[in-house]
């Protein structure tokens, strides 16, 4: 069983489609879009896949609790995590920068993947009596591009990302847990609309060198390959999808 988090929309829903047509139940967390993901998971069903909604802020050491026994009840052993979760805290210049609203993004980006990645481990562990899994870290081109001039704070966020990647590859894997980070760059999600600046895709199309804006399905497509046995041999990677910007 898989746990997405922030799976109600944009590139978590797409994730959560993919791992559902492979056969694998998801439980699709959500904070806020009730409709959103009771939506996404009718959809699983009527294809034929095995889904159920968790309602949980996954910045909030409670609710993560809640969210695991909650998807382990009802659709067996997690064998699989994305960390898909997170706000940016808004597009802003550094000196512009509202420290409460960067204290935000911290726990929805960040604080969400220390806390779900060791609730994961706690239950996955092969020395805790668990199977093994996978856990996929969202990122962004972000942690190497900086982020000047719109969301330096964002990018700093999603840097500390790919660290603990990085770290807990090495410490996990003697558990039978691989872990790994998906980057994605430009992708047409509600993500810029949301944050004031719908028009963004477009005013930096001329930036991608693949010369075309990234869809959700894509990125889930890399985080599903990382989740399969496909990468069996693959831990501690941090894999860009960026068209090349």
């Amino acid at each position: 069983m898989v746990i997405v988090t922030g799976a109600s929309r944009g590139i978590g829903a797409a994730i959560a489609r993919r791992a559902a047509r492979a056969g694998q139940p998801v439980c699709v967390n959500y904070c806020s879009s009730r409709t959103a993901a009771e939506s996404l998971v009718a959809e699983i069903h009527q294809t034929g896949g095995t889904a159920l909604a968790v309602q949980g802020d996954v910045s909030e050491e409670k609710d993560v609790q809640r969210l695991f026994d909650a998807a382990t009840a009802e659709l067996g052993p997690v064998t699989a995590l994305v960390n898909n979760a997170g706000t940016t805290g808004g597009f802003t210049k550094i000196i512009d920068l509202d420290i409460e609203r960067a204290d935000s993004a911290y726990r929805s980006v960040l604080r969400s993947v220390l806390l779900c990645t060791r609730e994961a481990a706690r239950r996955m562990s092969l020395s805790s009596g668990g199977q093994g899994g996978s856990i996929i870290n969202i990122s962004s081109t972000g942690a190497r591009t900086g982020g000047a001039g719109e969301w330096v704070h964002y990018a700093a966020l999603k840097a500390a990302v790919n660290t603990h990647t990085w770290g807990a590859a090495h410490e996990l894997a003697p558990e039978g847990i691989r872990v790994n980070a998906v980057a994605p760059g430009l992708v047409q999600t509600d993500l810029h609309q949301a944050n004031g600046a719908p028009d963004r895709p477009d005013r930096l199309r001329h930036t991608v060198p693949l010369g075309r804006i990234g869809q959700p399905d894509e990125v889930a497509e890399a985080v599903y390959f990382l989740l399969s046995n496909l990468a069996s041999y693959t831990t501690g990677s941090v894999l860009e999808v960026g068209g090349g910007r």
